[in-house]
């Protein structure tokens, strides 16, 4: 057990009364009341959420004005009419007219080089970390050390998850305007880059962008080249978008990791201020199009941060059986918590739960990673998958 869950103050349950180390005070309500009650849960949850959204000027919930403008690019499918701001906060209406920040040829982003193996939520099955799909899709038989993934953070989310934990994207006054052009340029001059990973934020608000951006610079690449294109969202984008940016995974040995906040709806809606029932559909409409194409390989990929006290492991079940019930062979990968952003009054995940929503995990999955191990005190999954071993 960590020290941080150890001496941390009990927090309370406004409907309830109940304390405990795992409630959020922020929150304000723990994840019993969320489930059994969730009327009077959503009122306290909307204050929480009113919180961190004013200080950007951001709308609580999404607009749906009858006869107004109305923005597909997201699940939340945003109706605007005059002076009021999509739940993103990319796009408003002004004079009858939809207007943006960003459209498919600029966008609101800052990019780096993040050297192999990175800690991507795929390294320990994606050809960067393991040399899968060689010569095909890696340049190495083994890890890609010496080669680098351009790492292509979005502002702007479709989200408003309490536990960010890169929540500087609600900062726009700190992006710059970043051209496909620039993009491309910065990558066919360094041969050492071998992937793309859009995510932020999430990807979702700018996937115009990105898409135009990864067709355009695969154009450009010379015979030999490879390139992965990758996306780590939420998952709740437009469909049409979404199998484009399947498309582009598939056809360049990249995948498409998907951040499944929760099985529950209500969860997802405490959590991260919007349903997330797109992620589920779109996860399925891929795999369906695409996952036997490259099975060996795999283009999905889900992850579940494990929040201390709100996702355990009746959240991990539901969601490792929808995985199952599609393959039982997809990637899944959990990750211990660490205290950011709104939440920060809990602790990092307890390994009690770490262990519990990993034994229900594989229960249905063959393939189940853990990350952030070290955490809760351990160097590698082959160190935690040991002391497992030992525990059962």
């Amino acid at each position: 057990m960590s020290l941080i869950f150890k001496f941390k103050r009990a927090g309370k349950c406004r409907i309830c009364g109940s304390e405990s180390p795992l409630i959020s005070n922020y929150l304000g309500v723990c994840v019993r009341c969320i489930r059994e009650n969730p009327k009077e849960s959503l009122k306290v949850v909307l204050d929480a959420h009113k919180n961190a959204r004013e200080p950007y000027k951001l709308p609580l919930q999404p607009y749906r004005t009858q006869n107004g403008i109305k923005c597909n690019i997201c699940s939340n499918e945003c109706s605007m009419s005059n002076g009021e701001v999509g739940f993103c906060g990319l796009k408003w209406v002004e004079n009858g007219r939809l207007k943006s920040y960003v459209d498919v040829d600029k966008a609101l982003l800052y990019y780096y080089l993040d050297p192999h193996v990175t800690n991507c939520c795929s390294a320990w099955f994606c050809p960067a970390g393991t040399g899968a799909g060689y010569p095909k899709y890696a340049y190495t038989r083994g890890p890609e050390y010496d080669y680098y993934n351009l790492a292509i953070f979005f502002y702007g989310c479709n989200f408003n998850c309490l536990f960010c934990q890169n929540s500087s994207h609600k900062r726009f006054e700190e992006a710059r305007i970043v051209t496909v052009k620039e993009l491309i340029y910065a990558t066919l001059s360094n041969t050492r880059i071998s992937c793309w990973c859009f995510f932020g934020g999430s990807p979702e608000p700018q996937l115009p962008f990105a898409i135009n951006a990864s067709k355009r610079v695969i154009e450009n690449l010379p015979s030999g080249r490879i390139l992965r294109i990758c996306f780590e969202w939420n998952g709740c984008g437009n469909k049409t978008l979404v199998n484009e940016a399947g498309e582009l995974s598939l056809k360049t040995g990249g995948n498409i990791k998907f951040d499944i906040k929760a099985f529950s709806d209500l969860l997802s809606i405490a959590l991260s201020g919007v349903s997330n029932r797109r992620a589920f559909e779109n996860f399925e409409m891929l795999y369906n199009r695409f996952y036997m194409d490259r099975p060996d390989l795999p283009i999905l990929t889900a992850t579940t941060l494990l929040v201390p006290g709100y996702v355990d492991s009746e959240e991990v079940e539901g969601i490792a059986k929808f995985l199952a019930d599609l393959n039982p062979e997809i990637p899944y990968s959990l990750l211990v918590f660490h205290p950011n952003y709104m939440m920060r009054d809990l602790p990092v995940t307890p390994i009690e739960q770490v262990v519990e929503c990993y034994r229900v995990a594989r229960r249905y999955l063959k393939r189940v990673h853990v990350g952030n191990l070290h955490l809760i005190g351990f160097y590698s999954m082959e160190d935690f998958e040991n002391a497992y071993a030992r525990s059962i």
